[in-house]
């Protein structure tokens, strides 16, 4: 029987149990989550008696599990009892279209968490958003614009609020970059270098304008 120092599977009994950074739990206590996995059954540190328990399990992890599998340290038969659904959620430099209303439900969070007046980002502190590259996913935007709110003095979040890490020479971004990102890296630029002229970035680019307006409504980017 597997002994449990933790009391949430018996408090989630009959609802849900989130595991956050599964790859990082133990070996010792991955064989005990999986033999309450495998039997529905546990025992407190220090007693007895077996207890039932039903329990969904939803885990999350960045780590490829195959690889810590290959390199010895999560147990593959753990793995295969989680692994019913799985889900690949791309990093959120790869979906910039959720940077903007992540961002804003956020704000709206923090800034009535902390009775503080921002209700918006300055166009600026929101291209800068757009730009970032965010290796650290939704956790850093979270804790980025919460920092914002507490920083803050008036309605709306400027770029300084932010206090983003300074971006690393474009050479290495650019390598880093799918072929989407680029294109839309290089067609926010030119909008703003033209002041949102689309006749003018059209032709730098080497676009007719109708191919750029497909373009820019492609990767949600509005001209000034």
């Amino acid at each position: 029987m597997s002994k449990v120092l933790s009391p949430m599977p018996e408090l989630a009994h009959g609802g849900t149990i989130f595991l956050d950074e599964i790859a990082k739990i133990p070996l010792s206590q991955q064989a005990k989550l999986l033999r309450v996995l495998e039997s529905g059954e546990m025992e407190r540190v220090g007693s007895s008696q077996t207890r039932k328990v039903d329990v969904r399990i939803i885990s999350a992890t960045n780590a490829d599990l195959n690889q810590e599998v290959s390199a010895g340290r999560f147990r593959q038969d753990l793995l295969f009892r989680l692994n019913t659904v799985e889900i690949q959620i791309p990093p959120l430099r790869d979906r910039r279209q959720d940077i903007a209303p992540l961002a804003t439900f956020f704000l709206n969070r923090y800034a009535q968490r902390y009775r503080k007046p921002a209700k918006t980002f300055e166009p600026g502190a929101m291209h800068a958003m757009l730009e970032y590259a965010w290796p650290g996913n939704v956790r850093e935007l979270d804790h980025a614009v919460e920092r914002a709110v507490l920083l803050s003095s008036g309605e709306a979040v400027r770029v300084s609020d932010l206090s983003l890490k300074a971006p690393r020479d474009n050479t290495q971004r650019m390598e880093e970059l799918s072929l989407e990102e680029v294109e839309s890296l290089l067609i926010r630029k030119a909008v703003d270098r033209y002041g949102g002229n689309i006749s003018q970035a059209a032709e730098a680019l080497g676009l007719s304008r109708s191919a750029l307006y497909r373009r820019l409504q492609k990767y949600g980017i509005g001209s000034p």
